[in-house]
């Protein structure tokens, strides 16, 4: 669906929703479409296409405010989702926080195609995509000790979405993706080992061969063959590049304007104190090329803009939409994200950890005797007082070298003091749009053997 039938589709609920009596209102039109293929044993195991409209309308009557959605697009559809939410938002409590953005304070004059956040190239054919995952599938199981693939898939998705809101703004986008993964097992019985590998793109062009995906996955779940458990004690732990994420999605869920309106968070109090080491930042950029998280304004309409959560370890501020900018006496970061059945909430694209002068293998050898954890089974983390605790696996380090794989292990700390005690890495991969580097934490509670 183009552009201009997806900004028909939002000036209609516009419409609708003033003709039921709305005081004030906004929309969103989303047009997806996705294909995913798996393979397993050289088989076809199954195909999916799903592809469909899905309207989204909130109405806002004085303070209150109420949410509708729908996948099918006719005008008396419309007319009814607005009679509805006029309806619902009458009885909604009242909410003295909610309400669009002024009109000085919209976006105008983005730029989308800087931004490359759709491939102009043709969806793939199911041909194409099975093609893929049979070749990862084929890779795993050529690395010697897998002894089957539990997975390969590959997909491709398109979504369009257009947004508008009776304050005059109206802008949308369009989003491609494609992804290769698959998940490998080594051993038999109750010796049977699992890992996976997966890379997804914006442009077909640049995802990497299906077997080098494939290799990755086998290679690693034969390096988990054999593990035993660690010893118990206080310890140095490695997390691995494909984890370290979880680390800095604690702060930044911390920091999340809904938590913090609440007063449920461990970083409650934390503005302008010492929340990472001194010379690490964090920079939030919402303009990065063909990545992910990109976009060039939020779903209030507001302009993105870079700007740093984290500066020389200090935290700067909080990641804000406009009701919980104006909960907390402050101004909206342009951080706000929804869906088509819910109003809008602060959300993170984006981020960069600064990186380190050492790659993994060199934070290894620096870390003399402890845990490298390349995954993670549970967590119990506790967002009001950052304490942490996580089941665990990965390898054994002693001298400064690898030595054994390891698995039900549990390691345990507080997120406030883990934060201020990373020593980062330079493997960030730069196609993701979390740029955190394997991460290197002193002094945690390790519970193995």
């Amino acid at each position: 669906m183009s552009d201009t039938r997806l900004s028909d589709l939002t000036e209609a609920l516009l419409d609708a929703a003033k003709k039921a009596g709305a005081g004030a209102a906004d929309a969103i039109a989303v047009d997806g479409r996705a294909v995913s293929i798996d393979v397993r044993e050289g088989r076809l195991e199954q195909a999916e296409r799903a592809e469909g409209v899905e309207i989204g309308l909130r109405v806002l009557l004085g303070q209150r405010q109420a949410c509708v959605s729908a996948s099918d697009i006719s005008a008396r559809t419309i007319a009814e989702m607005a009679e509805r939410a006029v309806t619902m938002a009458r009885l909604a409590p009242e909410d003295p926080y909610i309400g669009l953005a002024d009109p000085a304070q919209l976006a105008r004059g983005w730029d989308v195609a800087a931004l490359e956040l759709a491939d102009p190239a043709a969806e793939p054919a199911a041909a194409d995509l099975e093609h893929d995952a049979r070749t990862a599938e084929a890779a795993a199981l050529a690395v010697e000790g897998v002894s089957q693939v539990q997975s390969a898939s590959a997909s491709y998705s398109a979504r369009r979405l257009h947004f508008a809101a009776t304050n005059g703004f109206s802008g949308g986008y369009a989003r491609t993706s494609r992804s290769v993964s698959a998940v490998a097992i080594s051993g038999e019985g109750l010796s049977m080992e699992r890992d996976w590998a997966a890379e997804s793109r914006t442009f077909q062009a640049d995802l990497p061969a299906a077997d080098s995906v494939g290799r990755q996955a086998g290679e690693r779940a034969v390096e988990r063959a054999k593990p035993r458990r660690p010893k118990t004690g206080a310890f140095p732990v490695l997390f691995d590049e494909r984890i370290a994420g979880s680390l800095i999605g604690h702060l930044l869920a911390a920091i999340n304007g809904t938590a913090i309106a609440r007063g449920a968070s461990w970083l409650r109090d934390a503005m302008g104190t010492q929340v990472l080491p001194a010379g690490i930042s964090l920079i939030e950029d919402p303009h990065r090329p063909r990545i992910s998280g990109s976009r060039p304004f939020d779903a209030e309409g507001l302009p993105t803009a870079r700007r740093a959560i984290v500066a020389d370890g200090v935290l700067q501020g909080w990641t804000l939409d406009l009701a919980t900018a104006r909960k907390l006496g402050l101004e909206s970061t342009a951080n706000a994200s929804r869906g088509t059945a819910s109003a809008p909430s602060p959300s993170v694209g984006n981020v960069a950890l600064t990186q380190g002068r050492l790659g993994r293998d060199g934070l290894i050898a620096e870390m003399g005797t402890g845990l490298l954890v390349t995954s993670f089974i549970g967590a119990t983390i506790n967002p009001t007082t950052g304490d942490y605790s996580r089941g665990a696996s990965g390898f054994w380090v002693e001298n400064g070298e690898i030595l054994y794989p390891v698995n039900e292990c549990t390691i345990a700390g507080n997120l406030h003091e883990m934060l201020r005690r990373i020593t980062p890495a330079n493997d960030a991969r730069a196609h993701l749009s979390h740029l955190v580097p394997s991460l290197l934490v002193e002094g945690l509670t390790l519970a193995g053997a």
